[in-house]
Order: structure tokens, then sequence, then C-alpha cells
């Protein structure tokens, strides 16, 4: 070795031993990161050690690529204090989709009760002599989503119990309750086929427990032989609806392409494409023009079954029940603690937009749409909400004008825990990973091998171009959480396993 690399090797040497001893004297801190996977499987980079805070997980969750050119408003805060201990964007307004149904949801708790229930009465202006009633006959409905076609029957069924086998009279549907403004103001023209955009009535049915009202179940099978038109039924049977049947049965194996669609503007839903013969049945829950209406047809279907026939110049019209009618009989709804189950649970939009006109009912005397949204501002400013900042369009959260800050969402939150009814208004929320229905309603196929399973009681939000998740967890330490996530504007989904990934870093925390 010459001279000059010796000199060399010697300074390389000494310089190493300094690095080292820096190393030692000076460790590295919390701050290093490296490369991980984040919750859309693309990498980012995060915190490397299990000292990480809590804004540091979060921080490294929202790098996710999916959320690039959009924006995400997150707020976090401790149940038992409010205090706000993480925020991302959570003073922005932004669309909350059906996290909406948080603040249309609680308060109508507060304004109605948690025993609240919806009316529906049959009634005559005229009177009963013998068999017959001598007048008209009225179906009144009072804004109960959850009306059936068996509570129909038992109407029928009642008037039978009576005597009652012949009405000398009109048969008339009366949903004047509510007034005559069937779409919220924002609805999609798109949407109104679909029974997430039922139109709203006072008088109206459903055709199952999940409680779609205003709307009619169609189902299309194989026809007997190839060529043959497919089976379509009705769920419940009705003339309201005009079904026009443009699809064919085809062989055994061959593709299935059914669509069902109602034609905008009118009753006739619309049944085209192949169905083969060993095909499954295609469903859909199709939202019909008149729910009135169709309440008003099965009524009638039910009364003839009963041996209870119009008789004279009688038909079945819409009308309003004059003021001294006199009640033949009468059915209450399940309180209103027992409806928030399939509201919330499964996320209703019919009974958040019922539950928006009925709080105008019952605070200003009036059933619409302005009216009860008003009433809400006034009681969500009540809950310490700053209404200042909100924009209320509708109760559901179908609407893209819709307003809210994720901090705004994590204060009401906050404020309600103390209400009487706040147990179940919680009870309502899904909770992650459960898989029965009406337990984890929306989040049952989420979260579920993780610590936010069985803990997260939370609700859902998701139109076009967001996506909300907004409510409960407990840390692992035991401290209780509130947070609210509102993504907005991604382009590339799904983002819903970014707000699991926040969800997950909250259940797993230790203060």
């Amino acid at each position: 070795m010459s001279k000059s690399m010796k000199q060399q090797f010697i300074f390389k040497r000494a310089a190493l031993t300094m690095v080292v001893a820096l190393i030692a004297l000076f460790p590295v801190t919390n701050e290093a990161t490296y490369s991980s996977v984040a919750a859309s499987g693309e990498t980012t980079p995060v915190a490397s050690t299990e000292s990480t805070t809590l804004e540091q997980k979060i921080d490294s969750i929202l790098k996710d690529p999916k959320l690039q050119g959009g924006i995400t408003g997150v707020s976090v805060r401790k149940a038992d204090t409010g205090e706000r201990i993480y925020s991302n964007h959570g003073d922005i307004r932004l669309r909350p989709a059906s996290n909406m149904k948080l603040l249309t949801g609680s308060t109508a708790m507060d304004i109605l009760g948690p025993e609240y229930q919806f009316l529906t009465e049959v009634l005559t202006d005229g009177q009963v002599k013998g068999k017959m009633v001598h007048g008209n006959l009225y179906l009144k409905g009072k804004g109960d989503p959850t009306l059936l076609k068996k509570d129909l029957d038992q109407f029928a069924k009642d008037l039978k119990a009576k005597g009652i086998d012949k009405i000398n009279g009109n048969l008339i549907a009366d949903d004047s309750w509510y007034d005559d403004v069937r779409y919220s103001q924002d609805l999609n023209w798109s949407d109104e086929h679909n029974y997430v955009g039922a139109q709203v009535s006072a008088l109206t049915l459903s055709p199952n427990e999940d409680y779609d009202a205003g709307t009619v179940i169609v189902e299309v099978n194989p026809g007997n032989k190839t060529g043959d038109l497919p089976k379509v039924t009705l769920t419940p049977e009705t003339s309201s609806v005009e079904i026009v049947n443009n699809a064919t049965t085809i062989a055994k194996g061959a593709a299935k392409s059914i669509s069902i669609e109602r034609e905008h503007g009118t009753n006739r839903i619309i049944i085209e494409g192949k169905i083969p013969l060993d095909g499954t049945r295609s469903q859909s829950w199709s939202a019909v023009w008149d729910p009135s209406m169709l309440a008003l047809d099965v009524f009638h279907r039910s009364l003839k079954a009963e041996g209870i026939k119009i008789v004279g110049n009688g038909g079945m019209k819409i009308g309003v029940t004059p003021s001294n009618a006199t009640v033949l009989t009468s059915k209450k709804s399940m309180p209103l603690s027992e409806l928030f189950i399939p509201f919330m649970k499964l996320s209703n939009n019919g009974h958040a937009e019922t539950l928006v006109k009925e709080m105008g009912k019952v605070q200003r005397g009036e059933g619409s749409w302005d009216a009860g949204l008003a009433v809400m501002k006034e009681k969500l400013k009540e809950f310490g909400v700053n209404t200042d900042t909100v924009v209320l369009r509708d109760g559901s959260g179908m609407s893209h004008k819709n307003l809210v800050s994720a901090d705004e969402f994590t204060t009401l939150l906050y404020n309600i825990q103390g209400k009487s009814w706040f147990p179940a208004f919680e009870a309502s929320l899904p909770i992650a990973g459960n898989p029965e229905r009406m337990i984890g309603g929306t989040l049952r196929n989420r979260m579920g091998d993780s610590s936010a399973a069985g803990n997260v009681k939370a609700k859902t939000g998701s139109i076009t171009g967001v996506s909300t998740l907004s409510g409960y967890v407990t840390a692992k330490d035991g401290t209780e959480l509130i947070f609210s996530m509102l993504i907005n504007n991604y382009v590339t989904g799904p983002v819903t396993p970014i707000e699991d990934a926040i969800a997950k870093a909250l259940a797993e925390y230790e203060f």
C-alpha cells in the first residue's frame, strides 16, 4: 500500500468511527420512515416505531393515492370530554351522503321521541246501516312508511267484523297529511325509478319488512320453454302499475341480461333482455309513480278478498277526508325506536325524508321539506352544531348540495350522548363486522377480522364521488372516541378500505 493510499484509509476509518459515535450519542428519532402498504394497496411512507402518534398514523393513511385530487375531512374527539384530538380539513364543508341521516335521525328522536308512532285510518263520511256503508270510504295516511299489505288485509277484516259487505260510495286515498311535493329538491331524475329515490307520500305501502315504501318488488323468472315470455310477478300484487314484458326466454347455459326499469313519469315498468331456462331469477325494487294509488289499489283487493264490494257508481280516487268523518278502524306503526333499526342499519332514504316532513307537520303544521328542514336546523343549533356553516337540502343525503364538516359531525355526536333517547339512537347504528343484516347493517361486511369488529358503531354514506363514515369506537386502552370521515371528489374507488384503516387505527390505539 502506498503512503497516500494508507493516509486515505486511515482518514476513512476515522470518519466512520466518528459517525458511529454520533449515532450512539444521537439515536434515530420516531420520525424515521420506511415504505409500507397503504389502505389501497399502494406504497406510502409511514412512521416506523410502535410509539407512532395517532396523528402520524392517520396522516399516513390519508396519503393513499386514491385520495389525490379530492378532499378528505377527518375529525376525532374524545367521547368523554369532546376534546378534538385530530383534524384533517375538519372544518371544511363537504358532501355527507347518507351521514346526513345522523342529523335527521338525531333531530327526529328529539322532536318526535322514541315512542312516536305513525297513524293510518279508515273512515267514512256517511253512515253504516245494516251491512252497507252509505257514503265514501277513506284510506287516510299520516306518513307511516311501514304499512304492509297484511295491514290493509286487517282493515278489511275489521270492516267485515262490523258486518259491512257493501260500500255505496267511492274508495278514496287521502295523502293530504303532507304536501304534494313527492321528490326532494335535488333528486336526480335518473334515480326516480329506483327504490332509493321513491316518492314520499303520507299514504304509501311497503312490499316487505325492509320497508322500502312506495315500491313494488318485480321478479322475473324463465318461461316454460325457449321463446316464451319470462314469468313476471309483483309484490304486492297490484294493477296500479303496468308491466311491459319485452324479454325472452332463451336456451339453457346462455348468458342472462335482464333489465327492469320504470318509465320516467309513468307507471309502466319495462322488462327487457334475455333469461335462460336454467337462469336464476332477477329482482328489482321499483319505485311507483303514485304510492297513494298503489296503497288504495291493494286495499281494494283486500276488501274484495273479504267479500266487500263497491256498489253504485263508486270508483277509486284521490281526495281529502272531511273533518267530521267517522273512524271505522285504524293502525299505529311500530315506535320510532324500532323503525330506526331498518332506517339506520339499511340506510333507508324514504324513512329519512318522511321524518323530515313529519317534523315539519308536528312542529309547524306543514308536512313539507321546507318546514321540516327549518325545524331540523333549529334543533341542530340546540345540539351545538354551528348551523351557519351547514347546508341542508334533504334528509337522506341524496342531494349533492348538502354541506357539513367533519368537525360538526363529531360535535353533534358528542353533544347528543346525554339525551334520554341516545341508547336507542346508538343501537340503530351499523356495527362493523357483524354478519346479521339488522345488526351489522351496511357495515356487516367490513372490518370483520380486526379490533374494529363489534366495536365500531357508525353510519356509512355513499353517492357518486363521495364516501363517508361517522360514529363511535373504543380504543385499545378503553378510551372512547368519536370520529367522522368525509371523502369527497374521489374518482378511482373503492375508498372504503381507507375509512376502515382509520377506524382500525383508532380501535388499536393506546393513549
